[in-house]
């Protein structure tokens, strides 16, 4: 018979063989298992997740007529670095890899620190109008992106600057979402007292946006930085009208140029997507912990 403890019975006091034993999970700081359906459900996701990725290298190793051919092909081929090879050499992707990571990468430094500072004056300092600019700032992400398409073309047009990349860095320099996600994050996540007492040292603002606020923000810079650096790599429609696929073309804009003819050759562009997309499997394997984990640490903050 198993006896349990009372207020007045501590259980140093209690001999092991009376004491209640407790599961592991509900230990303090014991991990919760999960149960087979848990597992289940899990594999289902991971599966789904990886077959658009394994289908995509299976199409790329086959040719158009057993693609075609029902049932469709369920395992690779032999001609997938042969078309690997091509699209790579065809589309000149060596080029735009490179002027995608150019233009990905200033985009998103350039978000990151911006956002990061607009973000910080929005939640913790006091200046007038705060609340109207922010209901604009907020008001700019209700507004689709294909309205500013023209009037953006013009002006680029006016500036000789198609076919060039600063038509393409300079509209994704500021980010209204980016502004709004730091803001939300540095509420909580940075707290007054800290800045109170950088101010009784002596700290200017940009001293405290620079020892305080960004030590703070942190996690969620590169969370925010991940996305912009994603968002910007995928984008298609703004490149591809004001840049060209022989000039100085990004990833996207160079693999719409792939298969073209009477009839595409589907393994083809499908070996340029596997290629354009191969560079953000390469980021996320390597900082994919770190994004993780500032997820996670802004969601303990708040």
């Amino acid at each position: 018979m198993t006896t349990t403890l009372t207020k007045s019975e501590p259980e140093d006091a209690v001999p092991a063989d009376r004491r209640v034993r407790r599961p592991k999970s509900a230990r303090a700081g014991g991990q919760l298992h999960g149960g087979p359906i848990a597992y289940a459900v899990l594999i289902l996701f991971t599966i789904g997740s990886l077959f658009p990725l394994v289908w995509t290298a299976i199409a790329a190793s086959r040719d158009n007529n057993r693609l075609a051919q029902t049932p469709p092909p369920l395992w690779f081929g032999s001609g997938l670095f042969k078309k690997l090879d091509l699209a790579w050499s065809d589309a000149n992707l060596g080029k735009a890899f490179l002027n995608t990571t150019i233009v990905a990468g200033t985009s998103a430094a350039t978000i990151v620190v911006l956002s990061t500072i607009a973000g910080f004056a929005f939640a913790k300092l006091r200046f007038r109008g705060k609340g109207a600019l922010m209901l604009i700032v907020i008001g700019t992400m209700m507004v689709p992106p294909q309205l500013s398409i023209i009037p953006l073309y013009m002006m680029v047009a006016k500036l000789e600057w198609t076919d060039q990349l600063q038509a393409v860095i300079l509209p994704s320099l500021v980010s209204a979402f980016g502004v709004f996600f730091m803001r939300q994050y540095l509420i909580q996540a940075l707290p007054d007292e800290i800045i109170e007492a950088a101010r009784v040292d002596g700290a200017s603002s940009w001293r405290v946006v620079w020892h305080v606020v960004f030590p703070a923000a942190r996690p969620a810079m590169a969370v925010l930085g991940m996305l912009t650096f994603v968002q910007t790599w995928n984008d298609f429609l703004w490149p591809f009208l004001v840049l060209s696929q022989t000039g100085n073309p990004t990833v996207q804009v160079a693999i719409a140029g792939l298969g073209r003819g009477y009839t595409p050759d589907q393994s083809l562009i499908m070996a340029g997507a596997l290629l354009g997309t191969l560079p953000l499997l390469v980021v996320f394997a390597i900082f994919g912990k770190q994004i993780v984990g500032g997820i996670m640490q802004g969601a303990v903050k708040g």
